[in-house]
């Protein structure tokens, strides 16, 4: 659900449990013997090269790399305490499992292969990769991150209650994925990646506009150590703010348009 990023223009973690759906396989007799699905177009130069690795699982271990890759983030968030390069690596390895959303998905679609466990692995860990970089960012930021994260977490918590719910009604195609939240998923990720690349020792005064929000216009510096100069592009820090918020707007937008889409069910109308 499913990835910023400036790739996770893909779906990060909203094409989610729809479009990353086929990001995992299928078993029938002609995939196991070919080991894609029956439309699948012909190998290409790399599936030549290497005919007996298990290219029908590649989609999945690309999903378990996205889950690896969560607990590695959230340790280098914090240590070790002096480590120059942490938000260029930071924002490199979550751009890195943004591309693998997107690309996870692409890759089933086109050779034809699901399965179960990766269709409901997919959208967990794009969630998990999300909240996980959120909480960072809101802990270093405090509430200018934590509001909108809060808005995307609350979200993502809703529209997946909904969509189990509509889909043990039979009527799970009335609340898929929309252009809309393909937009938030982007935002949210390409917001995400850019204030990773925000060194330590850069704080919210240093963006001229959070002097006028208060209290949630100071902090975030983060850990500074004498003498150590910090790796980053510190310039990002309000643009990626903004596309944040933008984010958590369009983030309401988007579902809102599923809550509506599914009202008459939730109203016992239907």
């Amino acid at each position: 659900g499913g990835g910023v990023a400036l790739s996770a223009v893909s779906n990060g973690g909203e094409a989610e449990e729809t479009a990353n759906a086929p990001s995992t396989t299928t078993s029938s007799s002609s995939t196991k013997a070919k080991g894609v699905g029956p439309n699948a177009p012909p190998p290409g130069l790399i599936r030549r090269l290497f005919p007996k690795f298990p290219w029908h699982e590649l989609p999945n271990y690309l999903t378990y790399a996205r889950c690896i890759s969560i607990p590695i983030f959230l340790g280098l968030s914090y240590y070790p305490v002096i480590m120059p390069n942490r938000a260029p690596v930071l924002s490199l390895l979550f751009a890195l499992a943004s591309i693998t959303d997107w690309f996870d998905g692409f890759l089933a679609r086109r050779w034809d292969v699901t399965s179960p466990f990766g269709a409901f692995l997919d959208p967990v860990a794009d969630k998990l990769m999300v909240s996980t970089a959120l909480i960072v960012l809101a802990g270093r930021y405090g509430g200018i991150c934590a509001i909108p994260a809060a808005i995307i977490m609350a979200r993502e918590v809703g529209v997946s209650a909904l969509r189990e719910w509509m889909a043990q009604r039979g009527a799970r195609d009335s609340v898929k994925v929309g252009m809309q939240g393909k937009v938030k998923t982007a935002l949210t990720m390409v917001s995400i990646t850019l204030m990773l690349l925000v060194p330590e020792g850069v704080g919210l005064e240093s963006v001229g506009w959070t002097k006028y929000l208060g209290v949630l216009g100071v902090g975030g510096a983060g850990n500074v150590v004498e003498g150590v100069v910090n790796d980053g592009f510190a310039a990002v820090l309000g643009p990626s703010l903004m596309m944040l918020f933008a984010s958590a707007v369009v983030t309401i937008t988007s579902g809102s348009v599923y809550f509506r889409a599914a009202a008459p069910a939730l109203m016992g109308k239907e």
